[in-house]
């Protein structure tokens, strides 16, 4: 099977400073790919930099007619901004009819929640309004910068387990960018693991060790491995 991605020597400088260094892997198609390291680390750089975001050096190649979604760790909406949900799909090209079904596959299936002001919603409600719109645009890759911040651990699970969902009936790619080696554990098919360089790459179970991951967030971290049935 031909990589969907290949990254090859890949590297950032911005502001006169190297940001990430010497990076190569690739991924398939359904494959999760997971972004591990500890902050100020590059993720949500690299992240951009696949996207074409930011200056790069080294190689990004992108199979021919893929299409990427994004999902940021956050954005800030003011609350008396006067914008509905149907608005910001509206706003992105996308139908304002599209909106309530892509909020059914993150959980949010009340109709009349499409027609809520972004500004009225909870933190984990609208966060599950950016995956849905991303969704939405039907990608073969979903780039997801730790997509459930502001959710709480039972949303968290559910939006995981919809995600893994829509993967299987797609064939949908997913970059995920989380510090939960959880997530890991139960969604990843390799992880990368990075602080402005490589540290390790390749499947969970084989290089998620207590070395190289005390290498990655320093001594005295501590090491669970988690089993899942």
């Amino acid at each position: 099977m031909e990589p969907l991605l290949t990254v090859s020597s890949l590297g950032v400088r911005l502001r006169g400073k190297d940001v990430l260094e010497g990076l190569s892997f690739e991924l398939l198609r359904a494959e999760t790919l997971v972004i591990l390291g500890p902050n100020g680390a590059g993720k949500t750089v690299l992240l951009r930099a696949l996207l074409g975001l930011v200056p790069r050096a080294g190689t990004v190649r992108w199979e021919s007619g893929v299409s990427a979604g994004y999902v940021p760790q956050r954005l800030v909406v003011a609350p008396d901004l006067p914008v509905t949900v149907e608005d910001f799909f509206e706003l992105q090209g996308l139908s304002r009819e599209a909106a309530p079904a892509a909020l059914a596959l993150v959980g949010l299936k009340e109709p009349s929640l499409a027609r809520d002001r972004l500004g009225h919603l909870s933190s984990g409600q609208f966060q599950r309004v950016l995956i849905a719109s991303a969704l939405a645009r039907r990608p073969d890759v979903l780039l997801c910068d730790e997509p459930t911040a502001g959710i709480d651990v039972k949303g968290e699970q559910t939006i995981y387990e919809l995600l893994q969902e829509h993967q299987q009936r797609t064939g949908m790619a997913i970059i995920l960018v989380t510090h939960d080696l959880s997530v890991v554990y139960g969604h990843a098919t390799r992880a990368l693991c990075i602080n402005k360089k490589p540290y390790c790459y390749g499947a969970p179970r084989d290089v998620l060790t207590p070395d190289n991951l005390e290498a990655l967030y320093g001594a005295g971290v501590r090491f669970v491995r988690h089993v899942h049935e």
